[in-house]
């Protein structure tokens, strides 16, 4: 009896440190099969590719892209986006390994996803990227990524000519534009122009279609310093430019009229050796080959 009431102690001792230990396993066991729930559904056959994956995305210059690789059942791989012109490795899981920072990778882990960012989108970064996995052999899904370059003019001829006093409108069209420009600043001989005074000066800018943008500058009683030239700057894209001439009371053709009222009449020179003639033979038919040279003249230059 002294020899049972001496174990019994030990044995309960050794079912507390039993209970403990079962507890502990119990709860990492349910971590593990939580875990395994999040990344894995079913037997576990290694990584693919998502079927329903996109394989062409298109963006506008100047904006951001974004290129999705969803990968299921990835576990301990990494993926890689590499750019196939030059096949540079551009990020491999959350790393960079490129020196332009508008490159990025992330994960959005709800959806198993790794994206690669661009960041303001140049045309050069137009074409096919691929998202790599490691395993082996390498398994690859590719994504070709078209650039947008919106098309920027300002409506009419290069030279503007307009009266001293009349309204000046200048009107700037952005086509082939996926997304709408936040802004479009105005620029007279570089400095930008501020409509304080509505009565005197208005910037409009309107959507006229699903990829078209209008911009409108009005200058209401238009003055000889308002000359010069006048710049559309669109947020993120190229501008375009225009000269406006501001006339105190002259036609604008009177301007270009300088070259033309220099020229001789057609066939004069034909006329003045035809004239020249009357030093060696009789004045009449000296005038009428002088004059039939210059009729020819006119005739093989029209």
């Amino acid at each position: 009896m002294k020899s049972n009431s001496h174990k019994t102690p030990g044995l309960l001792l050794m079912a507390i440190w039993s209970f403990i230990i079962l507890e502990m396993c119990t709860v990492f066991s349910k971590g593990e099969a939580a875990h395994t729930v999040k990344r894995f559904t079913g037997l576990y056959t290694g990584p693919y590719f998502d079927p329903t994956t996109t394989t062409n995305i298109t963006t506008q210059l100047g904006t951001h892209a974004y290129l999705p690789c969803r990968v299921k059942q990835l576990g301990n791989k990494s993926v890689s986006w590499i750019r196939k012109r030059d096949a540079h490795i551009l990020t491999v899981d959350r790393y960079t390994f490129i020196a332009d920072d508008r490159f990025q990778a992330f994960l959005v882990d709800s959806t198993d996803t790794w994206t690669l960012q661009v960041k303001y989108v140049q045309a050069r970064d137009a074409g096919e990227y691929e998202c790599q996995v490691s395993t082996e052999p390498k398994m690859s899904h590719f994504i070709t990524l078209n650039v947008v370059v919106p098309k920027i003019e300002i409506l009419g001829e290069s030279d503007k000519y307009v009266k001293a006093g009349s309204k000046a409108i200048l009107k700037c069209l952005i086509t082939r534009s996926l997304e709408e420009p936040a802004y479009i600043f105005w620029y007279h001989d570089g400095e930008r122009v501020l409509a304080f005074d509505r009565t005197k000066i208005d910037i409009r800018m309107e959507r006229v279609d699903s990829d078209t943008t209008m911009g409108t500058l009005v200058i209401y009683q238009s003055r000889p310093e308002d000359s010069g030239n006048y710049t559309c700057s669109p947020s993120n894209l190229d501008s375009a430019s225009v000269l406006l001439h501001v006339l105190n009371g002259e036609h604008p053709a009177a301007m270009q009229r300088g070259k033309n009222s220099a020229s001789p009449l057609p066939g004069w020179p034909h006329l003045s050796m035809g004239l020249g003639l009357t030093a060696c033979m009789p004045p009449r038919f000296a005038v009428s080959v002088a004059l039939s040279l210059a009729v020819l003249a006119h005739l093989f230059i029209t």
